[in-house]
C-alpha cells in the first residue's frame, strides 16, 4: 500500500454509513415540517381562531421532538461507532506500516514525529469518519430542503439568502486555501515539540546530571513559542473570515424580516400586489434562522477538513515509503499475508545450524535526501563526496558450534558487520552466507530468529522480567528455561533478592537497574532462545571482571552453537576459535590469540596495552 486510500476504510462501514444518512435526512425533514406548523398555529389558530386544530398541531410539534430524538442519536451512534473503527484500523495498519520499513527509515525520523503521526494525525482521520463527513452532507441536504420550502412559500424573497450562501461559499473557499499550509506547518513543528519533551524525557537522568535543565527549558521554548505563533496564524485566519460568515447571516435575518414585513403589510409588487400572511412570515424566518446553520458551520467545516488534508498528506508520507530490506524468496512470498502458525510451520523446514560466511563484503550507506520531514543521520563521505565505505572487502568465515572474537577501533565497523548479518541493512556488495544460503535468499523470520544478540545499546521494556526475557518467544520458553538463563547469566542472585523475583516489573529500558544487571537480563535473554546464533556485541563491559570470567565460562560450554564476540578487552574474545581485527572498516589481521600475537600487530598491541 503506497497511499492511505480512505476510500476503502469508508466502503467496509457503508451500510453504517447509509443508515446514519437516511437518520440525518428523516430528521432535516421533520425538522423542516416544524415551521409549516407554526405557519399553521399562527395562521389558523392565533387568527382564524380555529381552536379545534390546535391539539392536532401541537401533538405534531411533540412528534417532530420525538422523532427527531430517535433519528438524531441513531445518526450520531452508527458515526461515532463507525469513525472508531476506521481510526483504529488506519492506525494498527499504520503502526503495521511503519513496522514494516527497513532500518534506515528511522535513522531519518525522530520518534516524536511518528508518535505525532500514529496519534494525532489519526485523531484527524477520526474526525472526519465520526462527524464532519455527516455533517458536510446535513450542510448540504439542510441547505437544499430549506431552500425548497422558502422557494414555496415566496421564491422572490428565497432570493436572499441563495445570494447570502453563494457569499459564503466564497468566503469559505478563500479561508481554505490560507489554511492548508498553515495546518501543515503547525503539524511539523507538534511533531518537533513533541520529539524535544520525548527526547529530554527519556534522557532526563543525563540532562540533570549535566545540569542542563536551563537549556533544555530553553529548547523546548523555542518549539512551543513557534508552535504557539503558528496558531495564532490559524486563528487570526479563522478569525478574519468566519465573522464575514456571521455578518452575512445576521444581515440575511433583518433583510429577510424587512422585506417580508413590507409584503405583510403592503404586498409583494413582483407578484401584483399579493400579501403573504402572517404565518407564512414566521415560517419563512425560521427557514432563514435554518439557514444560518449551514452557513456558520462552512466556516467550521473548512477549517476541520483543511486540518484533516493535511494529515492525510502526513500520513501518505510514510505509506510512501518502501522498505528496502523485502522478501525475495519465494517462501517468502508464497506466505505473505498467512496465519503466524502456517509461516512457523513453513518456515520451519530451514535446520539452521550456524555456518556462516562473509564473501567480499563491502557496506556504504546511501546518502538520504533532506526533504526537511526527517532528521537525516550524518553519513561520513570521501573527498569526492560518496558516501565512505563502512565495511570493505570483509571476508571471513566460522563453522557451526565455532566462536568468532570480532576486535577494532571505535567506528571500524563491528557493530555494522552483526547488522548486516541480521539484515538490518543490505550488503552494497558481495555477500554473506547462513549454512551456505545467501541470506538475502532466507525469509526474514527465519533468518533473525537464528541468530539472539546482546547489542551495546541494552533496551529493556516497560514488562516483567520474566517478559524481558520470554522477548519473541514468549509460548515456546518454559519457566524452566528461563530460571536456566538467569543462572547462566548470573541474573538469578540479584532476581531473587526482589520481592517478586521474575515477575518484577522494571521500569522503561529497564530503570531501577544496574547497568550490569541490565546486560545480564539481556544475556539472559539471547540464552533462553537457544538459537543457532548468539551474537554478544560488548556486552559484559558492565560487569566486574569476575562475573564475565564466568560467563564467558558458560558461553564456552554452548555447545552446537554459534557464538560471535564483539569485544575491545582481550580477555572476553582470547579462547575463541577464530579472531579477526578489523581497521577502517578492513580486516587487517585475522587468526587465533597466538598467532595474532606471533604477527606482532594491532591485536599484539591491544594485548601488551591491557597485560
Amino acid at each position: 500500500m503506497n497511499r492511505l486510500n480512505l476510500l476503502h476504510y469508508f466502503k467496509r462501514y457503508s451500510f453504517l454509513y447509509l443508515i446514519a444518512l437516511i437518520a440525518m435526512c428523516a430528521s432535516t425533514l421533520l425538522d423542516q415540517a416544524a415551521p409549516l406548523i407554526v405557519q399553521h398555529i399562527v395562521d389558523d389558530v392565533l387568527i382564524a381562531k380555529k381552536m379545534e386544530v390546535l391539539n392536532f398541531l401541537l401533538l405534531g410539534i411533540l412528534g417532530i421532538g420525538v422523532g427527531r430524538c430517535i433519528f438524531q442519536y441513531t445518526k450520531e451512534f452508527l458515526c461515532d461507532y463507525a469513525g472508531s473503527k476506521i481510526a483504529c484500523e488506519v492506525r494498527i495498519n499504520l503502526f503495521r506500516k511503519i513496522q514494516s520499513l527497513s532500518a534506515n527509515f528511522f535513522d531519518g525520523i525522530n520518534s516524536g514525529e511518528l508518535m505525532s503521526r500514529v496519534k494525532d494525525d489519526v485523531d484527524r482521520i477520526w474526525d472526519i469518519a465520526a462527524f464532519m463527513g455527516i455533517l458536510m452532507a446535513e450542510v448540504f441536504i439542510r441547505t437544499v430542503t430549506t431552500l425548497f420550502f422558502m422557494i414555496r412559500i415566496n421564491w422572490q424573497l428565497a432570493l436572499i439568502p441563495i445570494i447570502g450562501m453563494i457569499g459564503s461559499g466564497v468566503i469559505a473557499i478563500l479561508m481554505e486555501k490560507q489554511l492548508d499550509d498553515l495546518y501543515g506547518a503547525v503539524m511539523q513543528e507538534g511533531s518537533e515539540m513533541n520529539n524535544t519533551a520525548a527526547e529530554n524525557l527519556a534522557g532526563v537522568r543525563t540532562v540533570k546530571a549535566f545540569a542542563r535543565e536551563g537549556f533544555e527549558i530553553a529548547k523546548f521554548h523555542k518549539h512551543n513559542q513557534k508552535f504557539y505563533e503558528l496558531n495564532i496564524d490559524l486563528s487570526r485566519v479563522f478569525v478574519k473570515y468566519n465573522p464575514m460568515i456571521q455578518t452575512i447571516t445576521r444581515v440575511l435575518t433583518v433583510v429577510s424580516l424587512f422585506l417580508g414585513g413590507l409584503i405583510v403589510m403592503k404586498g409583494n409588487p413582483l407578484q401584483g400586489g399579493q400579501k403573504m400572511t402572517v404565518g407564512e412570515l414566521m415560517a419563512f424566518l425560521q427557514y432563514v434562522g435554518g439557514m444560518i446553520w449551514p452557513m456558520e458551520m462552512l466556516g467550521w467545516l473548512t477549517n476541520g477538513f483543511s486540518s484533516a488534508k493535511a494529515s492525510v498528506k502526513r500520513l501518505n508520507k510514510i505509506y510512501s515509503e518502501m522498505p528496502d530490506i523485502t522478501e525475495n524468496s519465494e517462501l517468502a512470498k508464497n506466505t505473505e499475508g498467512a496465519d503466524a502458525d502456517l509461516a512457523n510451520a513453513m518456515f520451519s523446514q530451514f535446520d539452521i545450524s550456524g555456518d556462516i560466511s562473509f564473501e567480499h563484503v563491502t557496506y556504504a550507506p546511501s546518502v538520504v535526501e533532506n526533504t526537511g520531514d526527517t532528521v537525516v543521520e550524518p553519513v561520513e563521505t570521501t573527498a569526492a563526496g560518496s558516501p565512505r565505505k563502512i565495511l570493505d572487502d570483509v571476508s571471513f568465515e566460522i563453522k557451526s558450534g565455532q566462536t568468532l572474537g570480532i576486535m577494532g577501533a571505535t567506528g571500524s565497523g563491528k557493530t555494522t558487520l552483526i547488522n548486516l548479518l541480521k539484515r538490518m541493512y543490505d550488503v552494497t556488495d558481495g555477500s554473506i552466507k547462513l549454512d551456505g544460503i545467501d541470506i538475502r535468499e532466507l525469509p526474514l523470520p527465519t533468518l533473525r530468529r537464528a541468530i539472539s544478540c546482546v547489542m551495546q545499546d541494552i533496551f529493556l521494556f516497560s514488562d516483567t522480567i520474566d517478559g524481558n526475557i520470554r522477548l519473541g518467544a514468549r509460548e515456546t520458553i518454559t519457566v524452566p528455561e528461563v530460571r536456566s538463563a538467569l543462572e547462566k547469566s548470573h541474573s538469578a542472585e540479584f532476581v531473587d533478592r526482589m520481592e517478586e523475583k521474575e515477575n518484577t516489573v522494571i521500569g522503561e529500558r529497564g530503570v531501577g537497574l544496574s547497568g550490569g544487571q541490565k546486560q545480564r537480563i539481556t544475556i539472559a535473554r539471547a540464552l533462553a532462545r537457544k538459537t543457532p546464533v548468539l551474537v554478544l556485541d560488548d556486552s559484559t563491559s558492565a560487569l566486574d571482571t569476575e562475573t564475565e570470567q564466568e560467563i564467558q565460562q558458560v558461553l564456552a560450554e554452548l555447545s552446537g552453537m554459534t557464538k560471535i564476540i564483539i569485544a575491545h578487552r582481550i580477555s572476553a574474545v582470547r579462547k575463541a576459535d577464530k579472531i579477526i581485527v578489523l581497521d577502517k572498516g578492513k580486516v587487517v589481521e585475522s587468526g587465533t590469540h597466538e598467532e595474532l600475537l606471533k604477527l606482532g600487530g594491532l591485536y599484539k598491541e591491544t594485548y601488551d596495552s591491557q597485560y
